[in-house]
């Protein structure tokens, strides 16, 4: 943190709480923009008396690319490398999205094998990064270890994913009309091998660092979120889920083929405290690493062999028109709005981004807390800034 100054408000009264609070010193620190507990270049201005956080205000924008104004001069294959850039954590999820919205405007049918294929993948990139959120959460309050195990399993992942794209972070694997390399028998065993291995390692995890005295007592009844100051900003996937609110866009509106999927919806109990807190929202995450486990072992029952991507014109002309369309994102749902005026390139490209929504979130979030229950609040949100600034 650095930067401190006051701020001379002799006369103001601020409430904390229930505690009306005489504000007549407030010191103001800036954490950020490149601070370990910020997981990106966010500046979070937080106003303090003493440890107390009265007011914090997140400064977003250093990552910022244009990437939304790029894609007006792009033909629609050429934007995929640029969706991957947005939550670079869950890239298989961003080329996901994108690639649905314009199969829906031009009626693409996807073959079955793709599908599969798609669903496979956007799982694998949802373990890998509850795992990255598990083990830098762990950082943030101060253990090192659980980190180590994380990467040791979420390596195994992006193997697979170097050897069917040819990337380990940034893909350009799904394709408009399916995916642009097939998955052979032996990655297949692999990924049986690594859902087997993992499963007992998660559950070990769990006990490690969402079972510990510790822990705990850093993240129960800390970052509050109620149901109601969801809807009110919007909020959706972990975040949402870990208020108690049982909603899943692969469940109440399945894309792919998702509804021949059988798995849960996690939500958060206050089974360590009140509902919505840190500890539900780390929670939740790690259940959802378990249910993905479960739809990967359904996606390796029922995979049959055939083509991996459908008919798709070279030169892809998008009928004039107007789609929005959303998907559940690691970190929650991810829409596209995409205006077509029936040219080779997007008229206009929108982004609707869940880390945006959570980051706006902070405000309603710090007053009242210590600043060492800041950092775990920021990091329970778990935002990729490339996707806040897009």
């Amino acid at each position: 943190m650095s930067g401190g100054h006051h701020e001379e408000n002799a006369e103001e009264k601020i409430l904390l709480g229930d505690m009306e609070v005489l504000k007549s010193d407030l010191l103001t620190l800036n954490m950020g923009p490149q601070h370990p507990a910020t997981h990106g270049v966010l500046r979070v201005e937080i106003k303090t008396d003493s440890e107390i956080v009265v007011e914090a205000i997140p400064h977003i924008g250093y990552l910022h690319r244009c990437f939304e104004k790029h894609a007006e001069n792009l033909d629609y294959r050429g934007v995929i490398p640029f969706v991957d850039r947005m939550d670079y954590l869950g890239a298989m999820n961003m080329e996901w999205g994108y690639a649905l919205t314009i199969e829906k405007m031009l009626g693409t049918e996807v073959p079955k094998r793709a599908e599969y294929i798609r669903i496979l993948v956007a799982e694998l990139q949802r373990i890998a990064s509850h795992l990255l959120f598990f083990g830098t959460y762990a950082i943030d309050l101060g253990a090192f270890t659980p980190f180590l195990y994380a990467f040791q399993d979420r390596e195994q992942i992006l193997r697979i994913f170097e050897e069917l794209s040819g990337a380990r972070l940034l893909y350009n694997y799904i394709w408009i009309g399916g995916v642009w390399n097939d998955i052979n028998d032996s990655q297949l065993a692999r990924v049986k091998t690594f859902c087997d291995e993992f499963e007992l390692n998660l559950k070990k995890y769990h006990d490690l660092v969402g079972h510990n005295k510790i822990f705990i007592g850093r993240t129960a009844n800390v970052g509050i979120l109620t149901p109601e100051q969801c809807y009110d900003y919007g909020a959706t996937g972990p975040v949402l889920r870990g208020s108690g609110v049982k909603w899943d866009l692969r469940r109440k509106k399945p894309y792919g083929l998702y509804e021949k999927f059988d798995f849960d919806v996690p939500v958060g109990t206050g089974v360590k405290g009140t509902v919505g807190d840190c500890w539900d929202r780390y929670e939740v995450r790690v259940l959802e690493m378990f249910e993905s486990i479960k739809i990967i072992r359904q996606v390796l029952e029922g995979i049959e062999e055939g083509p991996v991507m459908g008919k798709v014109p070279k030169i892809i002309k998008v009928p004039a028109g107007e789609i929005y369309l959303k998907t559940e994102c690691p970190r929650g749902e991810l829409g596209y709005h995409l205006i077509s005026d029936g040219g080779k390139t997007p008229y206009r490209l929108k982004i609707k981004s869940s880390c945006f929504t959570h980051v706006s979130m902070l405000p309603e979030m710090a007053p009242g807390q210590m600043v060492a229950d800041l950092v775990a609040t920021i990091g329970s949100i778990d935002i990729v800034l490339g996707e806040v600034d897009r």
